[in-house]
Parts: structure tokens; sequence; C-alpha cells
């Protein structure tokens, strides 16, 4: 005789942990998936139970199963509990305030501990910082590294950043508000004032914004007022030559300008895309389009 299984497809009496990606803004990019999960898990583990009441309530799923606490400072007391749980037949379904669990977020730990016990560990994939970022930085997408935190002492964030200054991937980084302005000039230095880079905020929600250009040109943009909400930082990888010089770029610019762009635009582009200050180069297209001064 078959076995017996239940809606999710696993057999009658079999647990698994099913890590499941939150929205990480907008709550409507919850999948279907999470919020039949919400609803049916035999456990909840939630990094802030009273978000996750929230974001149910928001959702409209009353969840039937209990729900638990699981953050850094309870990760390894609460983890052998959620994990014999699910040894005795659970879905025991863990979430985190937004994003995927186990990135930047608590999760590696029950994950490690069902793994080594030999329990079935499955996702419910969701949105992602990470990859929102990076999609719409600008810059290069087909090879990065996530990079987390940067250290909050400026020592170690030094060291940090001259460790991965020659990678030729595209960075990611998590950041505070209040500290976008110093990681970001520490980043100037390390990488290079011209690297091409982005800030994105607030992904998703009502206030996002991306702002685009060279390192230094966003070190001054925080510096010129208070930055706020959630901040990943996107940084293009090292070239290994030279940054050209911006009279180089001036055809380029005037291509774009010929296919519709505003001039404006136009040398914005180019001088992110090329990681040149995009005044030097607006001034290198002002000097061309004025010609040799006449000799008297």
């Amino acid at each position: 005789m078959a076995p017996v299984e239940d809606a999710h497809g696993r057999e009658q009496g079999e647990g698994r942990l099913v890590l499941a990606g939150t929205p990480i803004g907008n709550t409507g990019d919850a999948t279907t998936r999470l919020v039949d999960l919400l609803a049916t898990a035999d456990v909840v583990a939630a990094e802030d139970t009273r978000r996750l009441h929230r974001l149910a309530a928001a959702l409209g799923v009353a969840p039937r199963g209990r729900i638990l606490s699981y953050h850094e400072h309870n990760e390894s007391s609460r983890t052998p509990e959620l994990v014999e749980a699910v040894r005795e037949g659970a879905t025991v379904a863990l979430v985190t305030d937004a994003g995927m669990p186990s990135v930047s977020d608590p999760g590696y730990r029950l994950v490690r501990g069902c793994v080594d016990a030999g329990l079935p560990v499955t996702v419910v994939p969701g949105p992602s910082a990470v990859l929102a970022a990076l999609a719409v930085s600008g810059l290069p997408s087909d090879r990065f590294a996530f990079e987390g935190f940067a250290p909050r002492k400026a020592g170690e964030r030094a060291r940090v950043f001259s460790a991965v200054a020659d990678d030729e991937r595209t960075l990611v980084f998590f950041e505070s508000p209040h500290r976008t302005g110093a990681t970001l000039a520490a980043m100037a230095e390390a990488f290079g004032a011209e690297r091409p880079a982005a800030v994105c905020r607030e992904l998703t929600k009502t206030y996002e914004e991306v702002v685009r250009g060279t390192l230094s040109e966003l070190t001054a943009w925080a510096e010129g007022g208070e930055v706020r909400g959630e901040v990943c930082l996107v940084v293009s990888g090292s070239t290994g030559r030279p940054a050209p010089q911006p009279a180089d770029l001036v055809d380029a610019v005037t291509e774009l300008v010929r296919n519709g762009y505003r001039m404006k635009d136009a040398v914005r582009e180019t001088a992110a895309r090329a990681g040149v200050p995009s005044r030097d180069l607006y001034d290198a297209m002002t000097a061309q389009r004025s010609g040799p001064v006449p000799k008297p």
C-alpha cells in the first residue's frame, strides 16, 4: 500500500523544516505558498512574533500552529527544541522580519541542526533585498558576492574593504541608515572614489529610492541630508584597469543623445558605467562643443 500524503506532498508523520521568504516591504509580494504555510504549519518560528501577527493579519490568515520566537538571542537554546519537533513529525515554518531566513538573519543554526539530524529541509522562496538591490542597481549582475553588514568600527571596516577591493564581482552590502555616509566614504577610500555604486533604500516601499553614481558622488549625496530606511549598497567589482578619461567618453554620450537621451541623462549613465565623475564628463562635453579657444 502506497504511503498516505498530505496536502504538501509529504508522507503522514514525516516532519520538515520550511524556510519561508516574507515580503521586504510590500505585503503584496507574499506568495500563495507562504499564506498556505502560515495557515497549516504545526509550528511557526518567527524572528519577531509581533511582526508575524501583523503580517498574518495583513494577509488575512490565522496561523493554527504554535508560534514561537526564534532570534539571535535564543537561537542556541531553541534550536534543539525545533529540531526535535521536526523529528517528531511537525512541519516547522521559519520566518524572519523580512526576506529569506538565514541571509543576515536567524536560520543557519536550525538548518544545520536538521541537516545533521538527517531531517528534511525545504524552502518557500520569496522576496530578497539582496537580489532586488542587485537587479535595480544598474551594475553587472552575472557574478556577485553578498557581504552582509559592514563592521561598525572604522578599523575593522577598512580591513574588510581592503580584503575585497580587488574582487571583480559586484558586491552587495546591508547598512543601517545612520552609518551609510561613513560606509560610503570608507568604500571610496578602499575601492577608489570613482568606483560605480548604487544606494538602494526602502525597496518595494512607498519611498523607494535608488541613487546611482560613483562612490565619491554617493558620499556627497549621503552627507547632504539624513539617509532613512532600509539600505542596501551595491558596488561594482574591480576592473583591474584605470578608469577612462572623460574626454574618451564624449562619443559614447553623443551616441546616446542621438538615440533620444537628454544630455543630462546621457552624461549620468555613461559616467556611472565608466566610473568617472559625471561633472567631469559634462565639462568634457562642454569643452568639445565650445571647440578650441582661438589664439590671439
